[in-house]
């Protein structure tokens, strides 16, 4: 009897021995699986609506919105209305003063360069926009330089006051950075910084665009403008995607 369980141990010892020249892994590749979740993103620009309150030469309102299309890429848009007073003054004598209305549209594109947490939908992007505006002017007052001053004073009041130039437009493009930080579920504020190019500027041969909705102030003989957006936005989850993240633990030999 023990001749055949000597027998049958040396017949397994090639086995054993081949099995213990493989490593041993105590702890296997393992999968984490957890969802994004994809949707809508809608909100406001503050910013415009504070200033509204505050400052009685402006009224302003921007809605804005983004939807995911995958992990990192954003269809992003913003639609608006701008009103704004503004003059011209030297040596305490007022050249000009106007006011502009009109609307703008932006869409473009963001994308997150932020690498979230397990849980966590915050975002630090870059993009771009095109964005097109169409809006009129109001030269209210304006007044005149007057060459011969012996009898007169140094300026005299336009002839025409409350002149209006209307469908005038521009467009242009956008360099966007920005960040949105989710305070509560779904709720985010952020914040961006946004450099324009003007390509087109429609404007009338008697008085230039010296601000466009959207853009901000037109600064002679550039083209660029710098304007920024405080936003708090809702993001309505539409759908989730499965994200896997694969973790190998390391191997005894």
């Amino acid at each position: 009897m023990s001749k055949y369980f000597i027998s049958i141990i040396i017949g397994l010892l090639p086995i054993l021995v081949l099995a213990q020249s493989e490593p041993v892994d105590l702890s296997p590749k393992d999968t984490v699986v957890y969802k994004d979740p994809y949707g809508l993103r809608v909100g406001a620009d503050i910013s415009k609506l504070v200033l509204s309150f505050v400052d009685e030469d402006y009224t302003g309102l921007e809605l804005v919105g983004d939807y995911r299309l995958t992990r990192k890429l954003y269809l992003a848009a913003e639609i608006g209305n701008e009103t704004k007073k503004q003059d011209e003054n030297l040596n305490n004598t007022i050249l000009y003063d106007y006011e502009t209305s009109g609307s703008y549209i932006k869409a473009g594109v963001d994308m997150n360069t932020y690498t979230n947490w397990y849980g966590m939908n915050n975002a630090i992007t870059i993009g771009g926009r095109y964005a097109v505006a169409s809006f009129s002017q109001t030269l209210n007052n304006y007044s005149l330089y007057e060459t011969n001053q012996f009898f007169n004073p140094e300026f005299l009041p336009g002839e025409n006051p409350n002149r209006e130039f209307s469908r005038l437009s521009a467009s242009w493009l956008e360099f966007v950075v920005g960040t949105k930080v989710e305070l509560f579920a779904n709720i985010f504020v952020g914040m961006s910084a946004r450099l324009g190019f003007l390509i087109t500027n429609s404007e009338d041969e008697q008085f230039p665009n010296l601000w466009i909705p959207g853009f901000n102030k037109v600064t002679d003989g550039s083209n660029f403008g710098v304007n920024y957006n405080y936003s708090i936005s809702y993001f309505i989850p539409l759908y989730k995607k499965d994200k896997k993240k694969e973790r190998r633990k390391r191997s005894i030999e």
